[in-house]
């Protein structure tokens, strides 16, 4: 039984997603919240990890701590993308089963989904067919991760879950233009060519690729969900259920940035996969939906970004 009182330990507390739910847990008086920094808990190390369950005794713990980043860093990295974090989750999953952790909420990513699994993505989806190469290595991880908990769950019957979020943004994203993904991307082009005179905003692609998008905040509802119900299955896709174009995408932030240029769309540059579009009918059916609309979303994120400039990693204006 979840109570407010309830031991509740987040890892990746300091993370986009870790805070979101840090925040949320907070603000509808969840009073015993745990994290640790990675300086504090190295969560690569087994024997660390092991003495922190004994110590700590959580009733629940929230995996939202990962290893992370974009193509690029999965191609040059792919040993330490797969181990890495198969290390953190396995570390985490097996201590929690070990001190009897009542209940395991474990976060992935939609990249589990086959490369060219039918649209939406459905959680049946999952190992029918092959991965797309150039982030197979995470996926693989996290894909053993969603089958640990489901092990558990066949073996132990215990309440561990497994959530799997579309492409997510928001307030305390990553906006460092190397590594960053589309959407915080395109935020920080368009308000530095806002600056420049409006100048033109060249983006990669034709711009007619399809991707669904959440609000980090509507993430946090699914894990409270998630938390205080327990749910019937072990795996679960969250999303808003809807997509829209690349270019669809760009001109909405450029509105909401208030930027008055041209945009130039390099189609000698990839588009990556055509569409990418999850099925949540099975959390809508229990109860779950989003509650912020894209352009809220997006005018969210862009305050955030703009009351936080200075802090922001790596920012050259």
């Amino acid at each position: 039984m979840i109570v407010k009182e309830s031991k509740i330990y987040i890892a990746g507390h300091r993370g986009m997603v870790g805070s979101a739910i840090w925040r949320q847990l907070s603000a509808i008086g969840y009073t015993n919240l745990i994290g640790k920094t990675s300086k504090e808990l190295d969560l690569r190390n087994q024997s660390e990890v092991k003495s922190f369950f004994e110590k700590e005794q959580p009733d629940v713990v929230i995996d939202a701590a990962a290893r992370v980043g974009g193509i690029l860093a999965n191609n040059d990295f792919p040993y330490q993308f797969l181990m890495e974090n198969m290390q953190i989750q396995n570390n985490l999953i097996d201590s929690a089963l070990q001190a009897n952790v009542e209940k395991f909420i474990f976060l992935g990513s939609s990249c589990i989904y086959p490369k060219l699994a039918p649209q939406p993505l459905k959680e049946d989806y999952l190992l029918t067919d092959s991965l797309e190469p150039t982030n197979e290595w995470y996926a693989i991880a996290k894909i053993s991760g969603v089958k640990s908990c489901e092990a558990i769950r066949k073996q132990f019957n215990k309440d561990y879950v497994s959530l799997m979020p579309t492409n997510l943004y928001g307030t305390h994203d990553n906006f460092d233009l190397k590594t960053s993904h589309v959407l915080p991307a395109m935020i920080r082009k368009f308000h530095e060519a806002k600056l420049s005179n409006h100048a033109p905003v060249n983006l990669w692609g034709s711009g007619t690729p399809m991707r669904e998008f959440l609000f980090v905040d509507d993430m946090a509802g699914a894990v409270v969900f998630a938390l205080e119900n327990k749910l019937p299955e072990h795996l679960y896709n969250i999303g808003t259920g809807k997509d829209l174009t690349i270019k669809e995408l760009a001109e909405t932030i450029q509105k909401v940035v208030g930027h008055t240029g041209i945009i130039n769309w390099d189609s000698s540059k990839p588009d990556g996969t055509p569409r990418k579009l999850m099925d949540i009918s099975k959390m809508h059916e229990l109860g779950w939906k989003h509650q912020v609309d894209l352009a809220s979303g997006i005018a969210k994120t862009y305050t955030w970004f703009l009351e936080n400039i200075e802090e922001i990693k790596e920012v050259k204006m």
